[in-house]
């Protein structure tokens, strides 16, 4: 068996987790000895135990309605790299992954989740829907570093009518702000690692303070370079966020948030490795400093600066009205230039993504002995400005016209109701519905036939569609026990169409697309005992496809090009083994495949996690692997059509080390120093993750050295020092 097949990789990881455990065994209650614990819970004079709940990396929660899995804080600030983004947050939840090929952190990185892509689902950050304007996608390297993160909620479902956002089609995620402490502590902390990379952080936590401590502050600061793992992609990001809290009273609480980053980067604009490189053993070649080739890296960089902030109010309304608000705000502006396969004065791209987003998220509900009504509205507003026009790398003078270049405004209106029954004590039935509106308008000017076309002598052509969407939803609720429940869902999801609808001649569209919908059923249980925690679920979503269009009169009609079907089941769960030991495990096992049985692009087979977590006595340690089952890419024919299942994607498996030592009562000098030590890609696994380009009329069976491929990165290791006062 070859060294770099997945079974080999699997036992290599597994060989290594055990002599991690064994390394454990013997090395942690030697250190332990003559230290503090991290976390003593006294209780009458007496210590107690960890709960399964407090070590799971992921578990499901009681209350929930659906497919959920909650991320805790101290899963990130222990278990996941200083230089991450909020993707390494999440890839601990089940048949979810995500990979960058220059580094934990050191690129755009997208979720996949139950085998559909980020551009399929809903990111939000404490409530609040976010993502890009052209089509529902998300950025990880520009939105919120996971050491600015509290953790986060995972539903691998559109969710119950109470969610929203422009893609509730694949299923949800909600990041959180950091959480405000009730002490105050100052901490500065620096990391170090491999391809010099670096990272200066530093945070303020007031506790609380002012009249009766009503108020409390916090806000951090990080600032990142590192040359990464590809050769010349090198990054720089400075981050920095704030939150203010003030309770007023035992009924309104007042949160004020905001956040800013800028990254600069040398990346291109194709990000992959060809075939040929990676079969000579160069894993991570992607630009040269000769500025006399085309992949100079001096001919590829961005600038992106990100802006997101919001006014939040939690109170109780007269009659008995409980309000949550938040009024937001949140900006995102790409500068890239990029350069192609030859240099000329046409051949690279001056490029601008930028759009503005403000809005207001209200809900509202009541209670009564019947049961909770649930009622609010969600308005959005972006404008947004794109361009792209053909420019000379070497002296970036821009061509007359642009390949594209567009203005538009998104408006988003989700209005909802639901009502959770209450048949009794432990049964709850929750019926919704929520009616979402897209409308946008759009200014074209004339291009070179990239997009609209030179509009018959017009500068520019203006357009606009409205789409909208009935979505309801259904969910049973019942309590076996206190603490096992179980739940069903029937939940309509959809997602608003591209813009990209219009980049046809003249931007003519006869007749619009609708919003692709899915559709999803689901039962599942969850079980939270002293022990061990548990939750598994099954699932089966229709999904509509994506669109195909022909032509009526000379403009093109859109319609879905079929459905897809993803089913499966998927469970998590975390024991105690005792000593300061846990041990977690989730799996994924399903299908996402096209009416005609072929696999959608990208969806694993299945999906494996397992961690093995040490706490106690100052130690935190945890080592995990992760396991991607064979999944397929598609490839093109000569005219660049898509060939499904063109290319298969064999297993990949992915471990990860830390450690964390904290010392505590350190006396005058700081309240507390931890040191912490992580290693991603621990095996130094180079596995093909994808297929960023194939090759015309090539496939798995005849593969092209002009294939470009998306690899594991290298093994990165990083050390930081954390001394808070």
């Amino acid at each position: 068996m070859k060294p770099t097949s997945a079974p080999y990789q699997l036992r290599k990881s597994v060989l290594n987790l055990s002599r991690a455990v064994a390394l454990l065994c013997i090395a942690a209650p030697g250190f332990a000895q003559s230290q503090v614990e991290l976390k003593p819970v006294e209780i009458s004079g007496t210590k107690q135990a960890l709960q399964a709940t407090d070590t799971a990396p992921s578990q499901g929660s009681l209350e929930a309605r659906s497919a959920q899995s909650i991320v805790s804080d101290e899963f990130i600030r222990n278990y996941t790299s200083p230089v991450a983004d909020y993707t390494q947050a999440l890839t601990m939840t089940p048949g979810v992954f995500a990979y960058t090929a220059n580094g934990v952190g050191l690129g755009d990185s997208k979720i996949t989740m139950r085998g559909l892509s980020d551009s399929n689902m809903v990111l939000s950050f404490d409530g609040i829907p976010f993502n890009d304007t052209n089509g529902v996608s998300h950025h990880s390297w520009v939105w919120f570093p996971s050491q600015a993160l509290g953790g986060s909620v995972v539903d691998r479902s559109p969710g119950s009518a109470a969610t929203l956002g422009q893609a509730t089609f694949g299923g949800n995620v909600d990041l959180r702000s950091r959480i405000l402490e009730a002490d105050a502590r100052t901490s500065v902390s620096a990391t170090m690692g491999n391809w010099n990379t670096s990272v200066l952080g530093f945070e303020q936590q007031t506790g609380q303070f002012g009249d009766e401590g009503k108020s409390s502050l916090m806000f951090n600061a990080e600032y990142m370079k590192s040359n990464g793992y590809q050769t010349f992609n090198s990054q720089d990001r400075k981050a920095y966020s704030g939150k203010y809290q003030y309770v007023a009273d035992a009924s309104t609480t007042v949160t004020l948030f905001s956040s800013y980053l800028n990254l600069k980067n040398n990346t291109p604009n194709i990000k992959g490795l060809p075939r040929s490189l990676y079969d000579a053993g160069n894993y991570n070649y992607l630009m040269s400093d000769d500025p006399t080739k085309a992949d100079y890296f001096g001919y590829n960089f961005y600038d992106i600066k990100t802006d997101f902030s919001y006014a939040g109010i939690d109170t109780m309304l007269p009659g008995g009205w409980h309000m949550e608000d938040k009024l937001y705000r949140y900006s995102y502006t790409n500068k890239q230039n990029y350069n192609g396969t030859t240099i000329t004065t046409t051949s690279a791209t001056d490029k601008l993504n930028s759009y503005k987003t403000y809005g207001n998220v209200l809900k509202l509900s009541k209670e009564s002995d019947m049961g909770i009504l649930r009622t609010g509205l969600w308005l959005d507003n972006a404008d947004s400005y794109r361009f792209q026009i053909p420019s000379d790398p070497r002296t970036w003078v821009d061509s007359a016209v642009p390949n594209f270049s567009e203005t538009y405004t998104t408006v988003t209106t989700q209005p909802y109701v639901e009502y959770e029954f209450k048949v009794s004590d432990a049964l709850r039935i929750t019926p919704g519905v929520k009616y979402a509106t897209y409308s946008q308008k759009f200014n074209h000017l004339a291009d070179n036939g990239g997009a609209v076309g030179a509009l018959g002598g017009a500068k520019s052509i203006d357009n606009s569609v409205e789409y909208s969407d009935t979505l309801p939803s259904l969910d049973v609720h019942y309590k076996l026990a206190p603490n096992w429940s179980i739940y069903g869902q029937y939940a309509v999801g959809d997602q608003i169409p591209s813009t990209s609808v219009f980049d046809v001649a003249n931007a003519k569209v006869a007749v619009p697309p609708k919003p692709t919908k899915a559709t999803t059923t689901q039962f599942g249980t969850v079980y939270n005992g002293a022990s061990y925690t548990a939750s598994a679920d099954v699932y089966y979503t229709e999904l509509d496809s994506t669109y195909t269009s022909v032509l009526v009169n000379g403009n093109p009609v859109f319609s879905p090009s079929g459905t897809q079907t993803n089913q499966g089941i998927e469970g998590e769960i975390n024991f105690i083994l005792g000593g300061g030991f846990s041990l977690y495990a989730n799996a994924t096992i399903g299908s996402l495949k096209y009416s005609d049985g072929k696999w959608v692009q990208g969806a694993p087979q299945d999906t494996e996690t397992i961690g093995l977590n040490y706490e106690r006595d100052g130690w935190a340690i945890g080592i995990n692997a992760n396991r991607v089952g064979k999944m397929y890419y598609d490839g093109v024919d000569s005219n660049k059509n898509a060939i499904h299942e063109g290319y298969a994607i064999e297993p990949v498996v992915l471990s990860n080390l830390f450690a964390n030592y904290t010392i505590k009562n350190v006396g005058a000098f700081a309240k507390q120093t931890k040191v912490q030590f992580a290693v991603n890609n621990l095996m130094d696994s180079h596995s093909i993750t994808g297929i960023a380009t194939p090759a015309a009329n090539f496939s798995s069976s005849n593969p092209s050295p002009k294939d470009v491929l998306n690899i594991l990165p290298g093994r990165s290791i990083n050390l930081t020092l954390t001394v808070d006062f």
